[in-house]
């Protein structure tokens, strides 16, 4: 068996028209009756394409993973990883942070790179449910672990800043496969080391 095994995981197909929309940004800002002749807004439209563009770009990146040699059989967790995305109903952001871990088998991966799947899957609009179990679902395809479990919270400002004006509410959403789902020990101590009440 080699000494690590890639995966390069690239971000979703651009197919982008960025003049378009920055054209569609424009009139969406017109439509809602801000002036765009002003010294300040007059590159709003291009800058408010971009930022999303941005937004919906996830980096590429090489999964690395090694063989489990020692047999290391405990959880293994990153916790407090910052995440971002956007709510795919009001296209407007919402930012916490992701708690993942697993129980290896075979395989181990770099700690690093259960960031970069959970910026993959944040870069698109979202919902935080569904992000949860994506999360949770591509690591179990790729590693094969005895188990995986992920949390995420997070503050909507869909919630907070429009609406109900919720300031300082959390969503908190898991998702748990395998043995962190089937065993209460397991899942209990996911949970107390990622610093969730369960």
């Amino acid at each position: 068996m080699p000494a690590h095994a890639t995966l390069h995981v690239l971000p979703q197909a651009p197919g982008r028209d960025m003049a378009a929309a920055e054209d569609a940004a424009a009139m969406f800002l017109e439509a809602l009756g801000i002036d765009l002749d002003s010294e300040s807004l007059r590159d709003t439209p291009r800058r408010m394409a971009y930022g999303y563009a941005e937004l919906f770009t996830a980096r590429p990146f090489d999964l690395t993973t090694f063989p489990n040699d020692e047999e290391y059989d405990e959880l293994i967790l990153v916790r407090n990883v910052p995440l971002r995305s956007v709510c795919e109903h009001h296209l407007l952001p919402f930012v916490g942070t992701v708690h993942i871990g697993y129980l290896p088998g075979e395989r181990i991966i770099g700690l690093s790179k259960l960031a970069r799947v959970a910026e993959h899957f944040a870069c698109r609009p979202q919902l935080q449910e569904r992000l949860t179990k994506q999360i949770a679902d591509w690591l179990a395809e790729q590693l094969h672990p005895r188990g995986v479990g992920v949390v995420i919270e997070a503050e909507h400002s869909c919630m907070t800043l429009r609406g109900v004006q919720s300031v300082g509410s959390a969503t908190v959403t898991s998702t748990l496969l395998g043995t962190l789902r089937e065993d209460p020990r397991s899942r209990q101590e996911f949970f107390a080391l990622a610093g969730v009440n369960a």
